[in-house]
C-alpha cells in the first residue's frame, strides 16, 4: 500500500514538472518569435536580433530536453533499480545540449566583443568555452568509468 502511494506521488510530481518544463520551453519559443518580429519592425540590426535569438532558442531546447528526461525517467511504469544505467541513458543527451548552448554562447560573445572592439573582455567567452570543454571531458570520463563489460 505504501509503495503504491509513493508511486502515485512520484508519477504526479513527474507529470507536474514535465508540464512546467514543456510550458516554459513553449513560452521561450513564443518569446523568441516575438523578439525577432519586434526587432525587425523596430529596425534593429538583424545580426544582433538573430544572435540574441540563438541564445533564447538554445535555452528553450535545453528546457525541452529536460522535460523529456523528466517525463521518460520519472513517470515510467517500471521502477528502474539500476541508477547508473538510468544516468547513462539520460545524462549524455542533456549534457550534450548544455555543452552546445555554452559553446554557442561563448562563440557569440567572441563575435560580439570583436565587433565592438572589446578585446579585453575576451576572458569571459574563453572561460565559458574552457568550462564547456571541461564539462564535456567530465561526461566522457563518467561514461568511460560507468561502462559495462559488454561495452568494451
Amino acid at each position: 500500500m505504501n509503495k503504491d502511494i509513493s508511486y502515485i506521488i512520484r508519477f504526479l510530481v513527474a507529470k507536474l514538472f514535465t508540464f512546467v518544463f514543456f510550458s516554459t520551453a513553449l513560452a521561450l519559443i513564443f518569446l523568441l518569435g516575438k523578439t525577432i518580429v519586434v526587432g525587425i519592425l523596430a529596425g534593429e540590426d538583424v545580426m544582433q536580433i538573430f544572435l540574441s535569438g540563438i541564445n533564447t532558442g538554445i535555452i528553450a531546447l535545453a528546457v525541452f530536453e529536460l522535460a523529456l528526461v523528466v517525463n521518460k525517467e520519472y513517470s515510467g511504469q517500471e521502477e528502474n533499480k539500476d541508477v547508473v544505467a538510468s544516468l547513462r541513458r539520460t545524462i549524455p543527451r542533456f549534457i550534450g545540449t548544455v555543452c552546445i548552448a555554452l559553446s554557442l554562447e561563448g562563440l557569440i560573445m567572441v563575435i560580439k566583443y570583436s565587433q565592438l572592439e572589446l578585446a579585453g573582455n575576451l576572458y569571459y567567452p574563453v572561460a565559458i568555452i574552457t568550462s564547456t570543454a571541461l564539462l564535456l571531458t567530465s561526461l566522457g570520463v563518467f561514461l568511460y568509468l560507468t561502462r559495462e563489460v559488454n561495452d568494451i
